[in-house]
């Protein structure tokens, strides 16, 4: 086969074709991409399938191949006796690109620079700026960061001890469903979830939480996440204030932001919330709050509190959206009555998660609605997800109505509470510029405050060296809170993920990092 140089006046230096895959393919979007940017302009004659396959020393069926996907796609056309031709198409309006210069190995005649495969030279969109879009704008502004990545680590935080899931019967329950499923079940589903899981959770939430609610009160959902996402598009317009406590959940301010609203950051002190400062926004219709166990600071909302909140939400008009994401986690004393089991105005919207008694991977929750709510929102996920997977909520369903989900429930508390013990028992005392570990009567993390923001930075970088996830207080506040940097620094530390021996070791190795 001969590269000897092309009569044409093409180049065919830009070319780069990958020989471990499809050379056809790759060769038709190369040729498509120009066009279709205008490097490739209508009315160009392209070479003859067989010079073109001689000049990239590829064989004929290849360039053959190519061709005949842009014919049938309408960028090239024939012309008897003369060849083919890019077809007359309308202009567009990007602006042609850089022609490559990249030197291809043994070419320099043939094809137009213009026909590089490289996907550097694409056109992208890179910034929401370019489109000039108010929402993109905001997502941009606020958006969830990556997950930890990797199997658990100490001290990773919002992880259970999935370790202990039972999966064996976990499996054993998929395994029935599919073996003869229902085949209702496999048509197109309510858009507020499975009837039979929704009775059960509504009976558990009677049980466990004193919340008198019914199954038509409750839509399933993909995680806590997705309930806080539907609150915020269906309670909130462009302008409106929304009410978070500070430091707090980020990943619902995010959600609340996206939606337009202006986020209001709230105190919280040893009783939770401050409704006193939250009474001085007037322009919140709206309070998002973890009364159960407050994330991070790990307060629980006293009951004074609560009922102050109940108040204002009926004096105001406004919501208030309760997120009991690790309620099952309860060590001393007995629980104070959630929001949604005070409230008799119907203005709380509980939101729940199977993810903190199971693995964050489950992607399952509910919210519990006042009922002229339920159908909005249930119309609301219908645009987005039609309706919840089905298996999932059937054997979560069967593993309810089974005893497996309270069974383990208390065995996940067992655990929990095991854990919490080996991090207070081990903890390095006389940390430099760390305070004294708080009690903890509830949930899967706790707080350590530290006297300033270099010190909290340089203990997480040390803790990162050996292997140990902490994450920074500072991350929780809202980056206009008033208060000072250094009043903002602390620890926050998941006692949940790992077992007793790996809580153990990466407490030695953090006294060896911090305390010499």
């Amino acid at each position: 086969m001969s590269n000897s140089p092309l009569s044409l006046s093409f180049n065919p230096a830009g070319i780069e074709l990958d020989r471990r895959q499809g050379l056809s393919r790759q060769l038709y979007q190369a040729l498509r991409v120009r066009v279709l940017d205008g490097r490739l302009a209508s009315g160009t004659r392209l070479p003859a399938s067989r010079d073109l396959a001689v000049a990239l020393s590829i064989s004929r069926n290849s360039v053959v191949r190519a061709y005949d996907q842009l014919y049938a796609e309408g960028f090239i056309e024939g012309r008897v006796g003369d060849g083919t031709y890019v077809a007359q198409l309308p202009e567009t309006s990007l602006p042609a690109k850089k022609l490559s210069t990249k030197v291809s190995t043994g070419f320099s005649t043939g094809l137009p620079t213009g026909l590089s495969t490289n996907l550097l030279d694409l056109p992208v969109i890179t910034s929401s700026k370019v489109i000039h879009s108010s929402a993109l704008d905001r997502v941009e502004k606020h958006h969830l960061p990556n997950p930890p990545s990797g199997p658990p680590r100490a001290f990773r935080v919002g992880v259970p001890a999935f370790d202990l899931f039972p999966f064996e019967v976990w499996a054993k329950l998929n395994a029935a469903f599919w073996r003869k499923p229902d085949l209702r079940q496999l048509c197109y589903g309510a858009p507020e979830g499975d009837e039979r899981l929704r009775g059960l959770i509504a009976a558990y939430l009677r049980s466990s939480r004193g919340m008198q609610c019914s199954a038509e009160q409750i839509v399933i959902t993909s995680g806590a996440q997705q309930g806080i996402s539907l609150c915020a598009q269906l309670l909130v317009e462009p302008g409106d204030g929304v009410a978070v406590e500070n430091p707090g959940y980020r990943a619902a301010g995010h959600a609340f932001a996206v939606a337009g609203a202006k986020l209001r950051g709230v105190a919280v002190d040893s009783e939770g919330m401050n409704c006193a400062e939250l009474a001085t926004f007037s322009d919140c219709r709206l309070a998002y709050v973890t009364p159960s166990h407050q994330y991070p600071t790990g307060v629980i909302m006293s009951l004074a509190r609560r009922l102050e909140l109940l108040a204002w939400a009926e004096r105001t008009q406004g919501w208030i959206v309760e997120d009991d994401y690790d309620g099952e986690y309860r060590y001393s004393g007995a629980p104070l009555a959630p929001l949604a089991a005070l409230d008799r105005q119907g203005r709380v919207l509980y939101v729940g998660t199977f993810g903190k008694v199971a693995f964050p991977a489950l992607r399952l929750g509910y919210l519990v609605l006042p009922m002229g709510l339920v159908e909005a929102f249930s119309q609301r996920r219908a645009v987005d997800v039609r309706h919840s997977e089905v298996s999932t909520q059937a054997v979560m369903a069967e593993f309810i109505a089974a005893g497996h989900f309270q069974r383990h429930i208390r065995r996940m508390r067992r655990a929990a509470l095991s854990r919490r013990n080996t991090l207070m028992a081990g903890w390095p005392v006389d940390i430099p510029g760390v305070g004294s570990l708080p009690g903890v009567a509830a949930g899967l993390h706790l707080t350590v405050r530290v006297d300033s923001l270099a010190r909290e930075r340089e203990l997480v970088e040390q803790a990162a060296s050996v292997d140990v996830e902490i994450n920074g207080l500072s991350s929780y506040w809202l980056p206009d809170s008033s208060v000072t940097e250094n009043e903002r620094a602390g620890l926050v530390l998941g006692f949940a993920a790992v077992p007793e021996a790996a809580i153990e070791a990466a407490l030695e190795r953090l006294r060896k990092v911090w305390c010499g």
